[in-house]
């Protein structure tokens, strides 16, 4: 593995333009950085990234029927209580559910650590399935990388395929905040593929969606009979209508059991069922949040996003520590393993899953040990 400069296309943001990617940049700093790529080898990618994928993937997937019946588990995921019988529901009957992201720390050389599952409402989905892959063949085409290069992305191929299983005829919405210029980037690029596969895919903002008897309905008070929502669980069932979401008719993608894996709490409920896998971290509930951290730990709420109100103290002692609105939660203490550094910035590796299959990677930079929201994603390719 290894961080290659590369010229950047000239004309890439015109591309960018033409191909509706909006969010490249936020606020002036660039969030798609092509000038330089991710190097490495199928051996890594086969046997570092995508088989370890996948055997994650299903370790999270087998503590679900576990945590579903347990009132003691559920208390401490802090669910609501009025959701357990929706979650259980969903598990029970096999919702099916469309994708999900895991973020590891890897370097090329030692095993991958899982980080946290992002399992309901992952993001950089267009960038990682489409744009990187366009920017791969412009790059051939200009002679920039050598003919025969590859890159590890079937994304847009496993999610059309996945999308044969929803709509049978009737509309699939899909929901997310409107204004919200990378959810709705992400959104259409997955209203597109249902789109191709022969799905009536309709757009509806979030806040547009109403309630008539009990059920979910669009603008126009069609029922809304399955929706994508790309808005997390956790808010959705806190909304006034939130019960509602829940005793609807509605079909969800993804489906309420996914409120589980999106959890930190996953995280420690993994070591206890798997401990030292050389894939997983220790991690424990964070029993006492205002106690001093040993040094070498990271504590995390069990709801938060793009790394707000992540604690960390490095091995050293030294902290870092990213404010941001989610601390009305528990939180977890997961060991330390840092990023590893290229050319200054500190690296993540995106791990998706479409189904049950490892299907593609995506690589985020960010300038701290904290990946947060304004870290900028570059591509990667295969090259022996």
């Amino acid at each position: 593995m290894e961080r290659i400069a590369l010229p950047e296309r000239p004309d890439w943001r015109e591309r960018a333009a033409d191909l509706g990617f909006e969010f490249h940049t936020f606020d002036g700093e660039p969030y798609w950085d092509e000038s330089a790529c991710y190097r490495f080898s199928l051996r890594q990618i086969e046997e570092d990234l995508e088989t370890p994928t996948e055997e994650l993937h299903q370790m999270a997937l087998s503590l679900v029927s576990k945590i579903v019946v347990s009132e003691e588990l559920l208390t401490r995921l802090d669910i609501p209580e009025y959701c357990w019988p929706a979650l259980e529901a969903s598990w029970r009957r096999q919702d099916p559910h469309l994708y999900g992201r895991l973020d590891l720390a890897y370097d090329g050389r030692g095993p991958a650590k899982l980080l946290e599952l992002n399992y309901d409402t992952p993001t950089s989905l267009y960038e990682s399935g489409f744009f990187q892959w366009i920017w791969l063949e412009d790059q051939v085409c200009r002679g920039g990388l050598p003919t025969g290069v590859d890159q590890f992305n079937s994304l847009q191929e496993k999610l059309h395929s996945a999308f044969a299983v929803y709509g049978n005829g009737r509309p699939l919405h899909f929901t997310c905040v409107g204004e919200n210029l990378e959810d709705r980037g992400n959104l259409d690029y997955l209203i597109d593929i249902a789109l191709q596969t022969g799905c009536d895919a309709r757009f509806v903002d979030l806040e547009d969606i109403g309630e008539v008897r009990g059920q979910l309905v669009d603008l126009s008070n069609e029922p809304i009979h399955e929706i994508f929502k790309l808005y997390p669980w956790e808010f959705m069932v806190r909304e006034p209508f939130g019960q509602t979401l829940l005793t609807s008719q509605t079909r969800f993608i993804e489906p309420a059991w996914k409120m589980i894996l999106s959890n930190k709490g996953v995280l420690p409920l993994l070591w206890q069922a798997f401990p030292d896998h050389p894939n997983l971290l220790p991690a424990f509930f964070d029993e006492q949040p205002t106690s001093p951290m040993e040094p070498g730990w990271v504590r995390k709420p069990l709801y938060s996003r793009e790394g707000a109100n992540i604690e960390l103290v490095d091995h050293d002692g030294a902290c870092l520590l990213e404010p941001g609105p989610y601390d009305d939660s528990g939180y977890v203490r997961q060991a330390f393993h840092p990023l590893p550094c290229f050319a200054g910035s500190y690296t993540l590796v995106g791990s998706w899953v479409v189904g049950n299959e490892a299907a593609g990677i995506g690589i985020r930079e960010d300038a701290t040990l904290i990946t947060k929201d304004s870290s900028r994603f570059l591509p990667h390719i295969i090259l022996d």
